[in-house]
């Protein structure tokens, strides 16, 4: 039985309500009792055409009309079942099961602003039960407001801890905020230190080390710039096996910025690589007893790359007597980082909330010597007890502070206030990414502690392994998915696309086409097959289907646009096409837009657009490597290049 039949909070289960008055009693008793008996059994058709019949004889009765678009909707009916529901809101407005069902429908049929007042008033008519902030959290995610998302999914949280799709939900809400961050972030301070260290960051979990190295060194004379750079750089030379340069990395860092946390952790992590067991735990205590919050949200890095003999050695060590004079809880949480079998699931230990609520002592003067210190629970508490509101320099402080300490929600929070203030800062936005997308991942990892073998979380593991560039390990995740689930579209959709991106096209053709066959209207999956028709040369095949992708998300369209102009360029469309490739400039990530409009401009005989087609190419290509990327070569570049030199020269 499913959520729907769950609840069923309006059966009419007297046989009051003046029946009488309209048709005799035991004639609407019987249908009634008979609808009731035909639900229990779960024989949803029969129950709504016995529900259909009862309101036929009671037409003004609310309760009536709720639990025949209840069965309507069990039936799939979707249309019938709302317009059930709006008649039972005409008649009593203040009942819980049409306004909270009308607006999961509608939410479900792209009307999502409509759906929000519906959920709203359904969540106060029954505050109780979750489903009413889970349906409203939904709703505000289709609506594009990913924070009163968030707010709705921890009330619904709040009143079922246990509550699954609410953890999920929660998740995706805050990928989906990150993602809205990121874009506006790359768009706005594409050049700027925190755009810059957060792709260093999914470099390094990409695990192209080199490259996120070289990036930061780029990035350590910029102002502003996110705490702990050089750090940064310093496991990233360590996980390159360039230990030397690494320890400089950690103690230049240490001498410039002594609260910087990241930077003992590196020099502990040396410390355990050369064997001095002694020296790397007097390192970590000293880092524990300053902020155990910041210890715990980033011990995990201390193992990461760490040789498996120099893992277990330290796993050893900690087991020996001789760790006895580690505080308790240190000690459990360096077990769990380097003994995976005794970790924690929720990736933290149970003492951290205790200790965030915790009230500042008066150690320091202010929060930002508190900060100084990389006492950074106490800076963010101090703050937080402000009885004034915050300027933005200070909301910059609480947001670095929380983040630091392990406190995502209110850095999260601190962002959003410092957003408000300064709509523009970039800051904002690099927190705001940090921040939400740590709560994203604690979420999911809630759901799968749920749900641990549910066909959604499949998905979401192949989904991580996916953006992981791990394309074997995601199509295994989906495969799983779609065993429990057969033709899952979620799973569909990632098996497809790890197929693509691991260059099986004849693979993802074929679940393409079949998932088409039952919904021709899909973008992605129209993008999808079209991307793979395309890398088989099928240009004119590819271009319907391209075309029709053009109803995917927004920040997917220059890239179909760029697509589509490449597939009228092949096809002949020369004008076409160099319109589609300018609207898919934005994204040129090598220079392959750039390059291909430069040949087209050539072939009309444009010159000059050419030739600024070209220099945007090499500004585009400069960048890239500027930022460490690697060089992507085109065999033909060099004879245009040499074109275009010749033909801007004087």
């Amino acid at each position: 039985m499913n959520s729907c039949a769950k609840l069923l909070l309006v059966l009419l289960a007297e046989s009051a309500f003046g029946f009488g008055q309209q048709a005799p009693a035991s004639t609407l008793e019987r249908v009634v009792a008979d609808a009731q008996a035909a639900q229990a059994g779960g024989h949803y058709s029969a129950a709504a055409a016995d529900y259909a019949e009862a309101v036929k004889m009671r037409p003004d009765t609310p309760e009536l009309w709720a639990n025949l678009g209840l069965m309507q909707q069990e039936t799939g009916d979707l249309s019938a079942a709302a317009s059930s529901f709006l008649r039972a809101n005409r008649l009593n407005p203040a009942l819980y099961v049409p306004n909270l069902f009308l607006g999961i429908d509608y939410a479900h049929g792209g009307r999502a602003k409509e759906a929000i007042p519906l959920l709203m008033k359904a969540e106060k008519i029954n505050p109780t039960d979750p489903q009413a902030p889970l349906a409203l959290g939904r709703a505000y995610i289709a609506d594009g407001n990913f924070s009163a998302a968030a707010r709705a999914l921890h009330r619904a949280i709040a009143l079922s801890p246990k509550l699954g799709p609410a953890w999920f939900t929660l998740g995706i809400a805050r990928l989906d905020q990150v993602e809205a961050d990121a874009r506006i972030l790359s768009e706005e301070g594409k050049q700027s230190s925190f755009a810059g260290a957060l792709y260093a960051e999914s470099l390094v979990k990409q695990a192209r080390y080199g490259e996120a190295a070289s990036l930061y060194k780029t990035l350590l004379d910029s102002q502003p710039q996110p705490p702990c750079l050089r750090s940064e750089l310093g496991f990233a030379l360590l996980r390159e096996h360039d230990r030397q340069n690494a320890a400089s990395a950690f103690s230049a860092e240490r001498a410039a910025h002594p609260e910087c946390g990241l930077a003992l952790l590196g020099q502990a992590r040396i410390a355990m690589e050369e064997g001095d067991a002694a020296e790397a735990t007097s390192i970590l205590q000293e880092l524990w007893n300053r902020d155990r919050g910041f210890f715990e949200s980033h011990a995990s890095i201390l193992a990461e790359g760490l040789p498996q003999d120099k893992a277990s050695a330290m796993a050893t060590v900690l087991s020996a007597e001789e760790s006895a004079h580690l505080p308790e809880d240190l000690h459990k949480t360096l077990l769990a980082v380097f003994d995976p079998l005794s970790q924690n699931p929720s990736g933290a230990s149970p003492a951290t909330e205790e200790i965030l609520a915790e009230p500042a002592s008066a150690s320091h003067p202010t929060a930002q010597s508190d900060y100084s210190a990389g006492e950074f629970r106490q800076c963010a508490l101090r703050l937080e007890s402000s009885v004034t509101p915050l300027s933005a320099d200070k909301l910059r402080l609480l947001a670095a502070c929380s983040f630091l300490t392990g406190d995502n929600e209110r850095a999260s929070k601190a962002a959003d206030a410092l957003r408000e203030l300064e709509p523009r800062s970039l800051e904002a936005l690099y927190w705001s990414i940090q921040a939400n997308e740590r709560v994203a991942f604690q979420s999911l990892a809630r759901f799968q502690e749920l749900e641990p073998d549910s066909a959604r979380s499949h998905v979401l593991l192949g989904d991580i392994y996916q953006q992981l560039e791990r394309h074997e390990d995601a199509q295994a995740e989906y495969r799983k998915a779609l065993a429990l689930a057969p033709g899952d579209p979620a799973a569909t959709l990632g098996l497809a696309s790890a197929y693509l991106s691991n260059g099986n096209d004849d693979g993802a053709m074929e679940l393409a086409r079949s998932a088409l066959a039952s919904s021709p209207g899909d973008p992605e999956m129209n993008l999808i097959l079209g991307e793979a028709l395309m890398s088989q040369r099928a240009y004119a095949e590819a271009e319907p289907y391209l075309l029709k992708s053009l109803h995917a998300k927004p920040q997917m369209l220059p890239r179909i646009h760029a697509l589509i102009g490449k597939a009228y360029a092949e096809t002949g469309r020369t004008q076409e096409a160099i319109e589609q490739l300018k609207l898919g400039a934005a994204s040129d990530e090598d220079g392959s837009v750039e390059y291909l409009l430069a040949r087209l401009y050539r072939k009309i005989g444009d010159s000059k657009d050419a030739n600024e087609a070209l220099e945007r190419m090499k500004t585009i290509k400069e960048q890239r490597e500027t930022r460490g990327m690697k060089r992507v070569e085109d065999p033909d570049l060099s004879p245009l290049e040499a074109v275009g030199t010749q033909a801007s020269a004087p």
